[in-house]
C-alpha cells in the first residue's frame, strides 16, 4: 500500500512539474520568439529625426489586443536609466528548473527503466545517471569555450560546427543510454546552453550596462553584441528543443537502429524553418529554406516507414498454428507487457498505465492489438528498456499472431 502511494504521489508530482514547464517554456520560448522578430522589423528613423538624436537605432508601430504600442530599440543605451526597467531573465531560470525536476522525476528516481536498455549498454543507474548529468557540464562547456574563440565571430561556421558537435553527442548518447534517454538529454543539454547563455552572458552583460549608467559612465556596446549573438543562438535551438520535448511519443524516432541520424536529420528541419522566418521578419522571403526542411521530414518519413505485415492465410495448417499462438500469447502479454500496461500496475515506478493503454485481458488485449504489434515488433520500443526481458521468440510470437488477424 505504500509503494502504492508513494507512486501515485510521484504521478502527481509528474504531473505538476510537467505542467509549470510547459507554461515557463511557452512564456521563454514566446518571447525569445518576439524579441528576434522585434530585431528584424523594426525600422532606423529619420535621418535627423528626435528619435535619431536620442539614440534609437530603431522602432515600430504595432496594434494587438485593442491598442497600439510603439517599441523602439537604442542603439546603446538611453541617456538616462528609465525608473522602471523589466529584466526577462525568470521565464528561462524557471524553464530549466522546472525541466530539470522533470529529468530527476522521471528519468532519475526510475534510471533501471526510463534510461538503461541492456541491449544497448549494461549500465548501472548510477553510471546512466553520471552520463546524463555529464552532458549537460560539457555540452555548455563546449559550447562557451566555442563562441569565446576565434571561430566566434564567424557565425556560420560556428553554426555548423555546433550542429555536428550536437549530432555527435547524440550518438555518443544513443550507444550509452536508451533511445528514449539519449533523446532527452540532448535536448536537456541544449537547454542548458540556453539558459547558461541567459545566466553567464546575457544578464551579466545587462547589469554591467546598467551599473556603467548608474555610475555616469557610457556602457560599453560589446555587452549588448554578444547578448544579441547568445540570443539569436537560442531562437535557433528553440524548434529542435521542442520535437525532443515531445519525442518521446514517437518511438519510431528514438528507438529506431540509426536513432542519432534521425535526429539530426529532424533538428536540421527545425533550424531551416526557423531561418525562413527570421529572414521574413527582416523582409526576405527564401522559400528555399523551408521546401529544404520539408523535404528532409517527408524523406526521413519514407526511410523510416515500417514494412506492412504479411497478409494474413485464410484457412489450412497456418490458421490452427494462429489459434494456438492466440492461446500462448496472454502469458506472454501478462509477463512482459502487463506488469506496467493494467488497472493495476505491478511494476516499481508506475501508478497508471502509460498512456491509458490496459492489457491485463485478452479483450483488451484485441483492442489494443495494432498498437502491440507496433510497439513490440515494429519499433521494439515496449517494454520500455526492455525491463521485463521480452525476448525475439515472443515478439515473433505476437507478430504472427497479429499477421494472422489478431484473433
Amino acid at each position: 500500500m505504500e509503494a502504492l502511494l508513494l507512486n501515485y504521489g510521484v504521478e502527481w508530482l509528474n504531473l505538476l512539474v510537467r505542467w509549470l514547464h510547459v507554461i515557463t517554456g511557452i512564456a521563454w520560448i514566446g518571447a525569445s520568439f518576439y524579441f528576434v522578430w522585434l530585431d528584424n522589423t523594426i525600422r532606423p528613423p529619420r535621418p535627423g529625426s528626435d528619435l535619431e538624436k536620442a539614440g534609437v537605432s530603431g522602432e515600430l508601430w504595432a496594434v494587438h489586443g485593442g491598442g497600439f504600442y510603439n517599441p523602439q530599440k537604442y542603439l546603446v543605451a538611453p541617456k538616462q536609466l528609465p525608473q522602471d526597467l523589466h529584466w526577462f531573465k525568470w521565464e528561462a531560470y524557471s524553464t530549466w528548473l522546472s525541466g530539470f525536476a522533470l529529468l530527476v522525476i522521471v528519468y532519475y528516481f526510475n534510471a533501471s527503466a526510463m534510461m538503461i536498455d541492456r541491449s544497448v549498454a549494461d549500465l548501472a543507474p548510477w553510471q546512466a545517471v553520471a552520463v546524463g548529468l555529464g552532458t549537460l557540464v560539457i555540452g555548455w562547456t563546449v559550447y562557451d569555450l566555442l563562441c569565446r574563440s576565434p571561430l566566434g565571430s564567424r557565425e556560420g561556421l560556428l553554426g555548423i560546427v555546433m550542429f555536428l558537435l550536437i549530432v555527435l553527442a547524440a550518438y555518443i548518447l544513443s550507444t550509452l543510454l536508451s533511445g528514449r534517454a539519449a533523446y532527452l538529454h540532448v535536448g536537456a543539454m541544449i537547454g542548458t546552453i540556453m539558459v547558461g547563455n541567459v545566466l553567464m552572458l546575457i544578464i551579466p552583460g545587462q547589469r554591467k550596462m546598467v551599473e556603467a549608467m548608474k555610475a555616469g559612465r557610457a556602457p560599453d556596446p560589446v555587452h549588448g553584441l554578444r547578448g544579441k549573438q547568445r540570443s539569436v543562438h537560442n531562437n535557433y535551438f528553440t524548434l529542435p528543443v521542442l520535437f525532443i520535448m515531445i519525442s518521446n511519443h514517437y518511438a519510431m524516432t528514438y528507438n529506431h537502429r540509426y536513432n542519432w541520424l534521425v535526429l539530426a536529420v529532424i533538428m536540421a528541419a527545425g533550424v531551416l524553418i526557423r531561418h525562413f522566418f527570421n529572414l521574413r521578419h527582416k523582409g526576405r522571403i527564401a522559400w528555399g529554406y523551408p521546401a529544404a526542411g520539408t523535404a528532409l521530414l517527408f524523406g526521413l518519413a519514407v526511410a523510416i516507414a515500417p514494412r506492412p505485415p504479411m497478409q494474413a492465410p485464410q484457412a489450412g495448417p497456418a490458421a490452427a498454428a494462429a489459434k494456438v499462438d492466440a492461446a500462448a500469447l496472454q502469458p506472454v502479454i501478462a509477463q512482459r507487457c502487463a506488469t506496467c500496461h493494467a488497472d493495476r500496475p505491478t511494476q516499481p515506478g508506475f501508478a497508471s498505465a502509460p498512456a491509458g493503454v490496459m492489457l491485463h485481458t485478452p479483450d483488451l488485449v484485441r483492442q489494443h492489438a495494432q498498437r502491440v504489434y507496433q510497439q513490440t515488433v515494429q519499433l521494439k520500443a515496449m517494454p520500455l528498456g526492455n525491463l521485463t526481458g521480452m525476448t525475439d521468440e515472443e515478439r515473433a510470437l505476437v507478430a504472427r499472431w497479429f499477421e494472422a488477424g489478431a484473433r
